[in-house]
């Protein structure tokens, strides 16, 4: 865990507004019979005249980079989904978008999950407990804390509202790369893991279905899915660990 500079947080800052600022476009633009790649154009674009790079596309191993800006990711897909073409959102929907942005060398990333018109009880019950899943995981971002305090908040919130907490995948440092160290699994036991220190810049994701935790490949070879097919919801913001506490960067 390398904290960064205060130059370092300045340039973070500045970024983390812009992405922030993009998702927020995004969002208005999601409703039943938006095509997904409509979104990812819209992205590329409005990231590069705000003075950045869409940081996922052609982030990967050599072969198998990620061919978007944007993750649109609907339903039982949790993370990774591409934005096809003949991807077209319908009303009750549930569609996860995460954005990642390089701004003056310096990385942000950002995720939300939206309604498509009206949903049903139980997927706002899953939306909202994903949203408080992310707040009180934020909160145990404080120097001195453990990163299993911030699975653990997640994790307890999660089940108790009876929902999935995906084990899988995990957040992480953010920063000087895409994905740093260290991991940031949604689950754990208060008081394990790395020690949380001021400067770190963290990336906190939890990603939580209305079904099991379980995930496998979808058949595209890219999106994540839950297995047994229930919907998920995965919220993230960038946040940087301050001595007065944690500061969210993509609001």
């Amino acid at each position: 865990m390398k904290p960064k500079t205060k130059k370092d947080i300045k340039i973070l800052t500045e970024g983390g507004a812009r992405l922030a600022q993009v998702m927020r476009e995004l969002s208005k633009m999601c409703f039943p019979g938006t095509i997904a790649s409509d979104l990812d154009s819209y992205a590329d674009e409005r990231i590069k005249k705000l003075g950045g790079k869409p940081s996922f596309k052609g982030f990967g191993p050599v072969g198998r980079e990620f061919p978007n800006a944007l993750c649109v990711s609907p339903n039982e897909t949790v993370v990774h989904g591409i934005p096809h073409r003949n991807l077209e959102f319908k009303e009750g929907d549930l569609v996860g978008l995460d954005l990642g942005m390089e701004y003056k060398g310096l990385f942000t990333d950002h995720a939300i999950t939206v309604p498509i018109g009206n949903i049903s009880p139980e997927n706002l019950h899953l939306l909202n407990v994903a949203k408080e899943c992310l707040s009180k995981g934020i909160k145990y971002a404080i120097p001195g804390a453990y990163i299993g305090d911030i699975g653990h908040a997640i994790q307890e919130h999660a089940e108790k509202a009876g929902l999935g907490v995906v084990r899988k995948l995990s957040g992480h440092g953010v920063g000087y790369a895409v994905h740093e160290s260290p991991m940031i699994p949604n689950y754990g036991s208060p008081s394990e893991g790395e020690k949380i220190v001021t400067g770190a810049v963290l990336a906190i994701e939890p990603m939580i279905t209305l079904g099991s935790f379980d995930i496998e490949i979808s058949e595209d070879g890219w999106g994540v899915v839950t297995c047994d097919s229930k919907p998920s919801a995965h919220f993230e913001h960038t946040i940087v660990v301050t001595k007065t506490g944690p500061k969210i960067l993509t609001k």
